[in-house]
């Protein structure tokens, strides 16, 4: 998998939701990872929520595209919907 991102997105998402999207492209290394369409937030492109442990171990939400055969990561976070969907 190669992953990209926006330098400066990410400098905003570290700040706001205290995950790097360095950190954040472990998720998709989890074997229980889950992932679903997000059809909230682009009627231009296909979006996509990764929810998996990091590999810190903590679950994160991952909001992310395919572009040009790469996954592009637009935001991260800890967020409690995630770690609902993930322990069921």
């Amino acid at each position: 998998m190669e992953f990209e991102w926006d330098a400066s997105k990410n400098s905003i998402n570290i700040t706001k939701h205290g995950l790097s999207f360095h950190k954040a492209q472990s998720a998709f290394l989890d074997k229980d990872r889950l992932i679903y369409p997000d059809g909230k937030h682009s009627s231009v492109e296909n979006r996509y929520f990764c929810v998996g442990k990091t590999s810190t171990g903590h679950i994160a939400t991952i909001r992310f595209t395919l572009r040009n055969g790469r996954i592009r990561i637009i935001g991260a976070g800890y967020w409690r919907e995630g770690r609902i969907k993930y322990g069921q």
